[in-house]
């Protein structure tokens, strides 16, 4: 019933919305000597701030139309692989003039109330020396009853069926919650010897096990009962969307939920949004709009797999306690011995506390020590780990050289390029410092909107065999 009152609710306010973008068209009309008055800018500024609250975000083009390849201009062209009726595989295809023997990775997006765009940044800094492909998770309120229900083990198999599209000389990237699925999806191929099993997972920020640093999201999903969930959250899609009658978890209520998590920054961020408009500050403006209309574009969830999310990941934790099953099959993370693991974790983050991706390598006990690496990034919060400077410059190296290493063990691609340096790390940071110190107001303002807090960093990767450990000094902001 809620899902039909906030649909009847954003109905009722169109003729509002209407209005106001009638007088902000008025007021913002530069043959009007109004316009050019404090007055009019204000009520330009209001009527903006008031449109922008009240509408629904259509969801976001990832707008990669080129990249940067051996210094060269490359055009890239998004490609739909493989469909299927809750997500499609998305190639991120070069217009290459020559070919290239570059490592195909799959970024497996979370399924959890934003789209898969949120992940812009991460696939814009792999595509210049990665063939991309991406699952891009579709809004269950759109897909219709009579493509079944879609649930933990959907999930698995649709990772599973994917990487049987793409081949063995694959990676699979996973931030966040997808880790779960990807990780039983590479322990059921390693079970079955599957001859199309990734040669590398890289698991970031993911909740593998969530009784290690439990942050307030694991806190609160133990504080509740599996029946709280189902009678707050699970509502019915009403008509007209196409997915009318299926179950799901709501994207504004989990708007709604990220919002409550850091509301005094999110009301400072529209604040200043408001003054910028006033003072004619037309890129700190330009900057909040395109940061919140990636962040209110949400997405609903389908009931079954959010509620098996809950209860099996947050509440019961099967995965670390060796009682994972999807379907009839128990999940073994024992039977990889050839898949090499990388993981990440930041040590603000604030969703998946540390210890809980790291969890993994005591999984996958069987793979041998060589070909698993753990990283950790000092002062960098959740959406650090997979965007911004952070994840650009030393994330991300690291990442590409470990996957070029496992790929050589697979016999897969060319020789192996030597691994970005400390001293090259700091190098890049130094170079960096004096543009992070004269950040302007609207970065500041769209930092604190996503991970809150600024603080020097340290960034210290080791391999699990613990005989090796580097770190890089670097002073730029939290990410």
């Amino acid at each position: 019933m809620l899902y039909h009152i906030h649909e009847m609710n954003h109905h009722a306010m169109m003729p509002m919305r209407m209005m106001a973008q009638a007088v902000n068209m008025l007021a913002t009309n530069p043959l009007l000597p109004s316009s050019h008055t404090g007055l009019g800018r204000t009520v330009a500024a209001g009527t903006d701030v008031f449109e922008r609250v009240t509408r629904k975000y259509a969801k976001p083009e990832f707008g990669l139309n080129d990249t940067i390849v051996d210094g060269e201009l490359v055009s890239v062209t998004e490609r739909v692989v493989d469909h299927k009726p809750f997500c499609n595989l998305i190639h991120f295809e070069r217009d290459l003039d020559e070919p290239r023997d570059d490592p195909a990775i799959l970024v497996v997006a979370a399924l959890s109330g934003h789209y898969a765009t949120l992940m812009r940044g991460t696939v814009e800094a792999l595509l210049p020396d990665h063939e991309v492909y991406i699952t891009d998770w579709l809004n269950a309120r759109d897909v219709a009853l009579w493509h079944g229900d879609f649930d933990m083990e959907t999930y698995v198999r649709y990772v599973i069926e994917f990487l049987e599209v793409l081949g063995p000389d694959t990676t699979v990237l996973a931030v966040c919650q997808p880790g779960v699925p990807v990780l039983c999806a590479a322990a059921l191929m390693a079970e079955d010897d599957n001859p199309n099993r990734p040669h590398s997972i890289v698991l970031m920020g993911s909740p593998i096990d969530t009784r290690e640093s439990p942050t307030a999201v694991n806190l609160f999903a133990e504080s509740k009962d599996m029946s709280w969930f189902r009678r707050r959250f699970i509502q019915t899609v009403p008509a007209p969307y196409m997915g009318v009658g299926r179950n799901v978890y709501p994207g504004f209520l989990q708007l709604g939920g990220f919002m409550a998590m850091n509301v005094e920054r999110h009301m400072d961020a529209h604040k200043d949004y408001f003054n910028h408009l006033i003072e004619g500050d037309g890129d700190s403006a330009a900057a909040h709009r395109t940061f919140y209309d990636e962040y209110l574009s949400v997405m609903d969830m389908p009931a079954n797999f959010y509620l098996q999310t809950i209860e099996r990941v947050f509440k019961e934790h099967h995965l670390p306690e060796g009682r994972m099953r999807i379907g009839d099959r128990l999940v073994r993370p024992e039977a990889i011995t050839d898949i090499g693991l990388f993981t990440v974790e930041g040590e603000k983050d604030d969703i998946t506390g540390l210890g809980q991706t790291e969890a993994s390598h005591r999984l996958m006990s069987n793979v041998p020590a060589a070909f698993r690496e753990h990283m950790v990034c000092p002062g960098v919060g959740h959406y650090g780990v997979f965007n911004g400077r952070r994840w650009r410059e030393v994330i991300r190296p690291r990442i590409a050289s470990f996957v070029r290493k496992a790929r050589a063990r697979r016999g897969f691609g060319s020789p192996v390029e030597p691994a970005v340096t400390d001293s090259e790390i700091r190098a890049s940071a130094v170079a960096h410092e004096p543009a992070a110190a004269a950040g302007t107001g609207a970065s500041k303002s769209k930092g604190r909107a996503r991970t809150g807090g600024s603080t020097g960093t340290t960034a210290t990767t080791r391999s699990r065999s613990g005989s090796a450990r580097r770190t890089a000094a670097a002073t730029q902001p939290a990410e």
